[in-house]
């Protein structure tokens, strides 16, 4: 499955053109090289994003068929995101309250 259409699947991004677009603004990569929309995802593969001012890493545990509901996404990705990006994120969601 391409990588645009397996991070739309899995809920990463809301739309497929959104993934896309992301995709071409160097904020996807997998192991240490940024890909392109044609690229092929396989079981295994460590996928790191740059999304809302943090690297999420995320690994393929399997491949979808289509689009999953939000409760099967744990079936199909594991997080692997270091708690320290969440703490960031969340930081800078305080600050913005204010």
């Amino acid at each position: 499955m391409r990588i645009d259409k397996f991070l739309w699947s899995v809920r990463i991004y809301k739309t497929r053109s959104i993934a896309a677009e992301e995709i071409k603004k160097n904020r996807v990569f997998v192991g240490e090289s940024a890909v392109k929309s044609s690229r092929e995802v396989k079981e295994g593969d460590l996928i790191r994003i740059r999304k809302n001012q943090i690297e999420v890493r995320i690994k393929v545990l399997q491949i979808p068929k289509s689009r999953i509901g939000a409760k099967l996404v744990s079936e199909f990705i594991r997080d692997m995101t270091e708690q320290s990006q969440y703490d960031i994120l969340k930081m800078r969601r305080m600050q913005q309250s204010y």
